[in-house]
């Protein structure tokens, strides 16, 4: 998909309509639509300056369509399949109707943008059917809405570097609680979650994905480590694994760096022997992972390689990730820190 498009709907604004405007402008919306041309004076040539009488789009290469029954819906159905720019607002709480249209879609040039009157209504719309319309037009509510909209638009996973770390020792550390993470997703055979016991240090522990026996794969899991373990969030913040509950975000990573965030659905915390496994880094940095002790913890090391937890040996390498920074309640900070 091409990237996707900002709008801003400013009808009904009130006078803060100006600053939004120029926050607009700021970060970079494609288009803003009023139903006062003063408005629209002005902008520069990258912004599509869109003026609308009695709630239609003067602009002749702008269609838009109310979609409140089965006769709009066939009609919106029509014109994304020929036309080149269409606007959609769907009256009904429902996504079915914003499905079917993005599947008669499938394949077209044309471009769709869905009105929406809140940020979280945004992301919805965009998750719809894997791949959402080609835009959104936000009816903001004041100032602030536009920068929280191009942030959900224009957001992206990055990629992770990963690098191949030294087991140096394995040993049994007693009993205590740890923490299984079961997510909304699917995780592949080579995707997993990064945690540690320190924040500077992560090491990839693998999805419930590889058979063994006594056990059903259970591929939406992955049996992750002791209660106090940093997890990441997404990209920049850590989490502890006992802070995450049902609806939270956590990165799933794959053994080639890719991530992607995943909802998680529910957390098991059980008391279980646990296992601690030491590894050096090729900076130097000592890392610590505990884990329950079973065969059906794992870690993934390069290339993909699966390693159960029981059997790993001084020398073996796994795979982690190496944060750079220290963290103040997940948020990375520079500052002295030891972690021991």
């Amino acid at each position: 998909m091409t990237s996707r498009e900002c709008w801003l709907d400013l009808r009904g604004a009130g006078d803060w309509r100006a600053a939004v405007i120029e926050e607009a402008i700021h970060q970079g919306f494609e288009a803003i639509v009023s139903d006062d041309e003063n408005d629209l004076t002005g902008l520069p040539p990258t912004v599509r300056a869109i003026h609308v009488v009695n709630g239609e789009p003067t602009d002749p290469a702008v269609t838009r369509i109310d979609v409140t029954d089965a006769a709009t819906l066939d009609l919106a159905c029509e014109h994304v399949r020929r036309e080149a720019l269409t606007v959609l607002r769907f009256h009904d709480p429902t996504h079915i109707p914003l499905e079917i249209v993005l599947a008669a879609a499938d394949g077209a040039t044309g471009r769709i943008i869905t009105e929406v009157d809140d940020v979280e209504t945004a992301e919805v719309h965009l998750s719809v059917l894997e791949r959402g319309p080609d835009g959104v037009l936000l009816r903001p509510s004041g100032p602030g809405d536009a920068t929280k909209l191009a942030e959900v638009v224009r957001r992206r996973s990055p990629d992770l570097d990963l690098v191949t770390l030294t087991v140096t020792g394995v040993r049994h550390c007693g009993s205590g609680e740890r923490a299984c993470v079961d997510t909304c997703s699917y995780l592949g055979q080579d995707e997993g979650i990064l945690v540690g016991s320190r924040s500077r240090g992560l090491l990839l522990c693998v999805s419930e994905t590889h058979p063994l026996p006594y056990m059903p794969m259970r591929p939406f899991r992955v049996n992750a480590g002791a209660v106090m373990s940093y997890t990441l969030g997404d990209a920049e913040r850590t989490r502890y694994l006992c802070e995450l509950e049902a609806g939270s975000t956590v990165l799933a990573v794959r053994a080639d760096g890719r991530t992607r965030p995943v909802t998680v659905g529910r957390v098991k915390i059980e008391t279980r022997p646990l296992l601690a496994i030491d590894a050096l880094a090729p900076t130097g940095e000592q890392l610590n992972l505990i884990v329950q002790d079973d065969w059906h913890v794992r870690l993934l090391g390069p290339g993909g390689v699966v390693h159960n937890s029981t059997e790993l040996r001084p020398g073996d390498t796994i795979l982690g990730h190496l944060p750079g920074r220290e963290r103040h309640v997940g948020y990375p900070i520079d500052e002295r820190c030891h972690e021991l």
